[in-house]
C-alpha cells in the first residue's frame, strides 16, 4: 500500500431488486437504529439494524449518497453487507415521485394512529422517513 492510500473493504449494498453498490469502499457510513454507525478496514465484526436514511460511500475518493430504506448490515474484517429494502443513488431520486411518497405514507400513518386494524404503524413510520430521506439525499 502505497503512502497516503486508504485501505479499502469489500462492500454490497443489496436491495430485494439487485445490487444498488458493489465494490471496493474507503469508508462507510449507515443509518443504524441507535445513530449513524462508522466504518472503515478492518472493521470489528458486527451485525446492526439500519434504519431509514441516509448511506454514504467513500470509494476512490469520491463520496456517494443513497437515500435507503430500513434493513440489516454485516461486517466481518474487509467485508461489509448492507441489506435494504430500498437503496436510491441522490442524482437518481425522482423528487415529485418522492413527494408523492410522503403524502401517502402520511395518510397511512393517520390510519395506523386511528387504530385501523392491519396498517403496521412502524411501518408506516419508516415509509414516511424514508420518502423524507429522498427529498433530503437529493438535495432539492
Amino acid at each position: 500500500m502505497a503512502d497516503g492510500e486508504a485501505r479499502t473493504f469489500s462492500l454490497s449494498v443489496v436491495t430485494p431488486e439487485g445490487a444498488a453498490y458493489e465494490g471496493e469502499a474507503e469508508r462507510l457510513v449507515v443509518p443504524g437504529a441507535s445513530g449513524e454507525i462508522g466504518v472503515l478496514a478492518r472493521h470489528a465484526p458486527l451485525v446492526a439494524m439500519l434504519k431509514a436514511g441516509e448511506i454514504r460511500i467513500r470509494s476512490g475518493g469520491e463520496w456517494q449518497s443513497f437515500a435507503a430504506g430500513p434493513g440489516y448490515f454485516k461486517v466481518q474484517r474487509d467485508r461489509a453487507i448492507v441489506l435494504v429494502d430500498d437503496a436510491v443513488r441522490a442524482e437518481e431520486i425522482d423528487v415529485e415521485q418522492a413527494r408523492r411518497e410522503v403524502e401517502e405514507a402520511r395518510a397511512l400513518l393517520e390510519r395506523a394512529e386511528s387504530g385501523e386494524e392491519g396498517v403496521d404503524r412502524w411501518q408506516a413510520e419508516q415509509r414516511l422517513r424514508h420518502a423524507e430521506n429522498k427529498i433530503a439525499v437529493s438535495g432539492r
